[in-house]
Formats: C-alpha cells, sequence, structure tokens
C-alpha cells in the first residue's frame, strides 16, 4: 500500500500542466448544401458516410498561461467562424481565451458543407452565405472548448515522431523539381514522412487523448461524392477511438489494426448467448418491420452508439489527426493517371491529349470509400505506434504569440543571390489561369491546364470584364498570369482576404506555427527551419537544441496556398492559387520569425490591423425547405423497401433498407443519428449497435426530382467482420416540416433479420 502511495505521488508531482479535451458534432446540413473543396457546384450533400467534428485540447500552467486547440473535420478554417468563437468566448470566460490563445485548424476534408466563410469568391458555389453550415461551425466549436475547459485536470503530455511512408504522394512535381537540387538534395522524400504525436495523460485516469499532424490532402473522397464524410484523416481519428473504447490500456498496432474499422462493442453489451442459429430464427420471426411513429429529439439522442462526454466521471478518449504543409501532397498514391487509356498522365500539364479533365489521381483503393478506409487505417497505425512508445515528456513554458498582416502590400527582405538584401513587396490577391485548371484530385473544368504561365485571350478578356488588374499588379504576379484579380474586386463585397492571423503556440518544446492557408512540403521545410533557428539560436537556453516545430495548416482563416518562389515560377494549380504573389512564403518566414523572437525575448507584439466581419453583408440564395410529404397512406418514417422477412445475413454482406423521409436541413441531428443498427438483447430489448458515425453505416438522402417535397432515406449496412451473431434490425431518425412551418419528429424500423 505504501508503494503505491508513494507511486501515485509520483505521478501526481511528475504532471506540469493542466490538461483538458473536448469533442463536439459539427456535422451541419445533410442535404442540398455544396460540399467545399472541389468548388462544384453538383456536389451537394445528400446524406452522412461519418459525422464531423470539433475536437479540442487546452493546456494550462497551474498558475500561468493557457493555449487551446481546435482541430476540425472541415475544409478550413474561416475567419468569420473564428471572430465569432472568440466573441463567444469572450462572454463566457472574459479574457481567458482570446485572438492570441486560440487557434482553430481544419483537416482539409473535401466532403464538408460549404457555405462559411466571409469571402465572395468561396461563396459562388454554395449560392451565398449559408447560416446552417455556419452555425453548426460556431456551436460546435464552442461547445468543444466548453467540454475541454471544463476537463481541466493535472496531467502531462508525451511528443513522439515517426516516418509514415506510404499515405502520401506529391501531386505536383514538375513544380518540385523547380527548386534547387542542393535544397532537394537534403531530403529523401519529395512529400513530409513524418508524423508528429502528442499524447495526453490525466494523472488520475492515464491517457485521455491524442492529437497528431501529418501531411495529405483530404481528397480521397471524389468530387462526386455527396455523402458528408471526414474523408482519411476523420476515418482515422474515428477509428482511433473507437480502438481506445475497446481498450483502455492500449494495445500492440498489429492488434489496433485488427479492430481498426468497427470494434466489436455489440459483443460488450449483449451478454446474452444463443445457443444455436434456430434460436435465432425463431426471435428473428417474431419481429416486424414497425409502422412509422412520432419521435422526441431526445429519443434519437439517447440511442446514439457512443458515450456522451463523461461516463461515470472519465472524460472521453479525443484523438484527432490535423492538417500540416499538405499543399502538393495527394492521397491518391497510385499517382495520377489518363482514365481513357490508363496511360500517365502529361508530366507538366496533367492532360490527357491536351484534356484535362481526364487527368485523375487514383487509389489505393477500388473505390473511394475503400482508399479513405485505407489511407485512414494507415495514418491510424502509426499514430497508435507512436502513442503507445511515447516517452518524451512536453517540459516548460506555455505561451503564445499572435498578430494581424494585411498581406496584401507588406515589404518583405529577402536575401539576394550573391549576396547582401533586398526589400520586396507581396500583392493584392490574385488567382492564376491554372487555379481554373484544378489538380489531379479534381481537375477543373473547359480548356484550362496547369503549368499556364501565358493564359488564352478569350478568358482574360472575360475576365478582365469583371476586374481588370493595372500593370503593377500584373508585375508584382509575375509569373503569374491572371484570371481573377480577386483582391481588388469589391462587389457585392471584398472577394479574397487581405489581412489574416499569425500566430505561434508553445508548448514546452513544442512550438505550433498557426498559417491560414495551404503550405507546399518545401515550403513548409523552409518555414519550419527558419523558426527552428531563431528559436535554436535566440533561445537556446531553453530548448537546449531540442524542439518540435509543426506547421498547423487551414488555422484560424483561409487564403489558399503558400509555395516556394520556384515553385510559383511553374505555375501548378498550387501557385496559380498562391494569392499574395512570388513573395508569400518570404512573408510568412519573416512574420514568424518576428513571432518567434519576440516568444523568446517575452515581448509583446503589436496586434496589427483588425479583419473585416463581414456577417452582415452576406448573401444567401439558397431555398429554403418549404414542406416535406409522403405519398396518400404513407407515412414519415415508414419503409419503402424492406429486407425480407426471416432473412439471414453474413459479415461482408451489404444490408440495404430504404424509408419515406424528410429533409435533414429540418434537425441536423446535432450528437445524435439519422440512421441506427440496433440488435436485440435477451427477446424484446433493442440495443444500439452502429450509427450514422460508423464507417460501415451510410446513411443516404435522395428525393424523385430537384423541387420535390417527397424523399427518401436509404441506410446501407455493410455487416463489419467484427459484427457478433444476433437478431438485428435498422431505423431512421428525422423530423419533417409542414407547409405552416412545424417540425415534428418521427422514426421507423425495418424488419429483423438474423446476421451468423
Amino acid at each position: 500500500m505504501l508503494l503505491l502511495v508513494e507511486k501515485s505521488k509520483g505521478v501526481i508531482s511528475a504532471s506540469n500542466y493542466l490538461i483538458g479535451l473536448g469533442s463536439y458534432d459539427i456535422t451541419g446540413p445533410a442535404a442540398d448544401i455544396n460540399m467545399m473543396g472541389y468548388a462544384k457546384t453538383y456536389q451537394t450533400t445528400s446524406g452522412i458516410h461519418l459525422r464531423l467534428r470539433a475536437r479540442t485540447f487546452i493546456v494550462a500552467e497551474p498558475q500561468g498561461n493557457r493555449v487551446v486547440f481546435v482541430n476540425l473535420d472541415a475544409c478550413m478554417a474561416s475567419q468569420l467562424v473564428t471572430l465569432k468563437v472568440l466573441k463567444r468566448l469572450k462572454a463566457r470566460y472574459g479574457n481567458l481565451y482570446t485572438k492570441n490563445n486560440v487557434a482553430i485548424s481544419a483537416t482539409h476534408t473535401h466532403a464538408g458543407p460549404g457555405g462559411y466563410l466571409q469571402y465572395f469568391v468561396y461563396l459562388i458555389t454554395s449560392f451565398g452565405f449559408v447560416r446552417q453550415s455556419f452555425d453548426a461551425l460556431v456551436d460546435g466549436i464552442e461547445q468543444s472548448i466548453i467540454q475541454a475547459h471544463d476537463n481541466l485536470r493535472p496531467g502531462s503530455i508525451y511528443v513522439n515522431k515517426g516516418e509514415l511512408l506510404d499515405a502520401g504522394v506529391n501531386r505536383s512535381p514538375s513544380a518540385y523539381l523547380n527548386n534547387p537540387a542542393e535544397e532537394r538534395n537534403k531530403y529523401k522524400y519529395d512529400v513530409d514522412k513524418d508524423m508528429t504525436l502528442l499524447k495526453f495523460v490525466d494523472d488520475e485516469w492515464g491517457p485521455v487523448g491524442s492529437f497528431s499532424w501529418f501531411a495529405v490532402h483530404g481528397t480521397s473522397m471524389s468530387r462526386t461524392n455527396p455523402l458528408i464524410s471526414g474523408d482519411n484523416k476523420g476515418a482515422a481519428a474515428r477509428f482511433m477511438e473507437d480502438w481506445f473504447d475497446q481498450d483502455c490500456s492500449g494495445s500492440k498496432p498489429s492488434d489496433a489494426f485488427k479492430a481498426k474499422v468497427n470494434p466489436p462493442r455489440v459483443s460488450n453489451i449483449s451478454p446474452f448467448v444463443y445457443e444455436n442459429h434456430c434460436e435465432l430464427h425463431e426471435l428473428n420471426a417474431s419481429f416486424q418491420s414497425s409502422s412509422s411513429k412520432p419521435a422526441t429529439r431526445f429519443k434519437s439522442l439517447a440511442r446514439r452508439v457512443r458515450s456522451t462526454p463523461r461516463q461515470a466521471d472519465r472524460p472521453i478518449f479525443v484523438s484527432a489527426f490535423c492538417q500540416t504543409n499538405c499543399g502538393d501532397v495527394s492521397p491518391n498514391v497510385l499517382k495520377a493517371f489518363c482514365i481513357d487509356t490508363g496511360s500517365p498522365c502529361d508530366f507538366n500539364h496533367s492532360t490527357c491529349g491536351g484534356k484535362n479533365d481526364l487527368c485523375f489521381g487514383q487509389g489505393p483503393g477500388t473505390d473511394e470509400f475503400e482508399s479513405t478506409r485505407i489511407i485512414g487505417d494507415r495514418q491510424f497505425k502509426k499514430a497508435v505506434e507512436l502513442f503507445n512508445i511515447a516517452s518524451e515528456q512536453l517540459k516548460g513554458k506555455v505561451d503564445f504569440r499572435h498578430t494581424y498582416v494585411d498581406f496584401s502590400k507588406l515589404e518583405v527582405t529577402i536575401s539576394k543571390h550573391g549576396g547582401g538584401t533586398e526589400v520586396v513587396k507581396t500583392c493584392p490577391a490574385a488567382m492564376g489561369f491554372s487555379f481554373a485548371a484544378g489538380t489531379t484530385d479534381g481537375p477543373g473544368s473547359f480548356d484550362f491546364k496547369q503549368g499556364d504561365v501565358k493564359g488564352k485571350a478569350f478568358w482574360r478578356w472575360l475576365s478582365y470584364l469583371l476586374k481588370k488588374p493595372n500593370q503593377e499588379q500584373v508585375d508584382c504576379q509575375h509569373s503569374k498570369p491572371i484570371l481573377f484579380n480577386t483582391g481588388e474586386m469589391k462587389l457585392p463585397y471584398d472577394w479574397s482576404p487581405a489581412i489574416l492571423p499569425v500566430q505561434i503556440l508553445r508548448i514546452g518544446q513544442l512550438v505550433i506555427l498557426c498559417v491560414p492557408g495551404e503550405v507546399t512540403t518545401m515550403a513548409g521545410r523552409r518555414l519550419r527551419d527558419a523558426v527552428k533557428t531563431v528559436l535554436t539560436t535566440e533561445g537556446s537556453n531553453e530548448f537546449d537544441g531540442n524542439v518540435h516545430v509543426v506547421i498547423a495548416g487551414f488555422t484560424n482563416a483561409y487564403s489558399q496556398y503558400v509555395t516556394t518562389f520556384e515553385e510559383y515560377q511553374i505555375q501548378r494549380y498550387e501557385g496559380a492559387s498562391t494569392l499574395y504573389g512570388p513573395h508569400t512564403l518570404n512573408a510568412y518566414i519573416q512574420e514568424f520569425k518576428k513571432l518567434a523572437t519576440y516568444l523568446i525575448s517575452g515581448q509583446s507584439v503589436q496586434s496589427g490591423p483588425e479583419p473585416q466581419d463581414l456577417l452582415g453583408k452576406q448573401i444567401s440564395l439558397l431555398p429554403p425547405v418549404l414542406l416535406d410529404a409522403t405519398p396518400p397512406g404513407v407515412k414519415f418514417g415508414d419503409v419503402k423497401t424492406d429486407v425480407p422477412k426471416s432473412s439471414t445475413f453474413n459479415r461482408g454482406d451489404n444490408v440495404i433498407v430504404v424509408f419515406w423521409s424528410a429533409s435533414p436541413r429540418n434537425d441536423l441531428m446535432t450528437e445524435s443519428t439519422f440512421a441506427l443498427v440496433e440488435i436485440l438483447q435477451g427477446k424484446d430489448s433493442w440495443v444500439p449497435a452502429y450509427d450514422d458515425d460508423d464507417f460501415c453505416l451510410r446513411f443516404i438522402w435522395s428525393r424523385p426530382a430537384k423541387l420535390c417535397p417527397i424523399s427518401y432515406a436509404t441506410i446501407e449496412w455493410r455487416i463489419p467482420e467484427t459484427a457478433a451473431s444476433g437478431v438485428y434490425r435498422i431505423s431512421h431518425f428525422g423530423s419533417s416540416k409542414s407547409l405552416l412551418g412545424s417540425i415534428k419528429p418521427f422514426t421507423g424500423s425495418s424488419n429483423a433479420f438474423v446476421v451468423t
């Protein structure tokens, strides 16, 4: 007993921080909303593959500074969302959480609802601002921070790093090769392969979470996918949280891999063992599909599979897979091929016979769902490995620096070839012709192509009708031929940002560089090295040469890409989307080096010019849900297409049930579910087994015509190998809207069926 007490005291005294983690649903509207990422008007939400979440950690010195980091399953952070979250935090906590110590980042999934940014160019394909998308993010971020704050307890943080070799490839190798050979020779790969992971350990409860950073785009799900999904990083997070819930003590990576998709939760909640299959079939025969019935919002919430934020006062395990310098990194690891011939695409322009829209990145799976699972698995497995052997403890100060910078006219001092320095400038934002070409992850339309340094006369004439750049802008943006001069386009309001947040967070020997954009591989290496040099020279007494510098891309705002000067000259998609001209990266390096110097010296930094709040200027052309309807004699929640009575399925089979439904925009089912697989426990009790946050279950919403008030919910359950034998049924939850505007919840269930 004495030894145990002493050991306990030792653990408590070893902790040097307060740590708290939180997680909340930010899925948003699962119908009719244009997805953010591929900029295709036809890609609108029509169901759920995986729910989206805001995952947060807070680290605080017991009597000192604290930092907040939020990771969103979203395409990017929004400056407007950040401003509104900060406003709410001030109302709730005063000056405890501010723009200086709160960072809101994103995974860059291309399968989430759009319409939540404030600048016009990012709202064109969503037909303007979407209030439901915006509110879901602001509400979810606030709730996840509240959870993390309420969970603050003494604990320790461990950092670990390792190589993950097979989860990303460079999608613009011709641009990468334009970087100096002596620089490229310093690196083994043309993309970053390192994953950096933080392990959070509560003094009493042990491990309570992990946050990791790895560079790979959230484009495993394609531009034709209509289902909301966290893509490969959202999948990795779901796999790791479920793995930990199954085995709180941790396990070997090989064991974790076996449980990666759907841990056998059912076996833990279903103690009743059926002696033979005949008994299962007898029970199955006694249950038929139930006619729909009114439901309450609480009933759907209560039927969720996963735990609430606390279970027996134990915090839930939160695992986030964060984004870093993924600007030119694709998850389509089989590289790009022509879909008409199977041949490799043109190396410099990513075209097939001169056509841009035939060149696609492929693999590793046979379809987008399998590719998402595989790339998610690979990140998950590496994270489990790093998590289980993490031993380097973070120790030292918690600190932060933040400023706003006007990137449209920033003077930047750069080194000259042959010695000396010169002062150059960034430019007002502009997009090049190759922006419209898209990438091999999602090609554009018409006759645009990557690597275009001239532009075509017709498109130039058309774009000049919007805003013709003056010669100073043309010269500043060279060698980018300007397609959209967005920085100087102000109608109906600003098209692109000019003032951006630049932020550094420090937790002991870990430093996070919060960048409001997509940084390419080599650009990220230069930025990290520059900041690390400042920290290890000016802060040598504090870091003693040991500092981990991580870039958190897509953080606090969004301003598209950041390439190296050399990559910019090639004008691939990434260079054409580097808004502020060829010296954008040098501008970031300059400003982050300043913040690093302030951080080490303990000096405060000026706040800089405040960004605009454009909420009051937003325009929304998205039509509302007017009403939902069913055919005569049919109720909402009734089964339209059922499984056969007394049917039997095997693991690996796909079970499909179709319900008469209503628009998911009537009730977002936040922290709830539209779809549920239930298993029979005993002889009359149905227990939740899988919901619409499980990789194996898909909720697909559709209607027979665009404006038709009748709609269907198709629920597909791909029975996992880990599913327990038993009697199952599939249930659907939703809410219908009447012509008078009233919202009524409903639910319905399928025939029972046997899984053997």
